[in-house]
């Protein structure tokens, strides 16, 4: 089992910054994939970007550019830096991760961007 808590969100206005962060717990030595989705209301659940172990990056075209996403394997965390926020970046935002058996997801943490 892994357990995964988020802590970051907030209410920040158009072209701000926020980091998310996400900690591990668990049986964290069977993490592969480390990821961000968000969900905003009436909308579906979406991959916002994704890391390997080996740090391997992967990105959605709505945000290239302006969140990058890192995890420090030692400490079992995963952050997302978020820059250049924009209003239609308001969503619910997930942290996930995947192990050999299964993802796992966080219980969310919202980000509302003002304009």
């Amino acid at each position: 089992q892994v357990q995964l808590v988020e802590s970051g969100g907030g209410l920040v206005q158009a072209g701000g910054s926020l980091r998310l962060s996400c900690a591990a717990s668990g049986d964290v030595f069977s993490i592969n994939m480390m990821e961000w989705y968000r969900q905003a209301p009436g909308k579906q659940r979406e991959l916002v970007a994704q890391i390997t172990r080996g740090g391997t990056t992967n990105y959605a075209d709505s945000i290239k550019g302006r969140f990058t996403i890192s995890r420090d394997n030692a400490k079992n965390t995963v952050d997302l830096q978020m820059n250049s926020l924009k209003p239609e970046d308001t969503a619910a935002y997930y942290c996930a991760v995947w192990t050999t058996v299964r993802m796992y997801w966080g219980q969310g943490t919202q980000v509302t961007v003002s304009s």
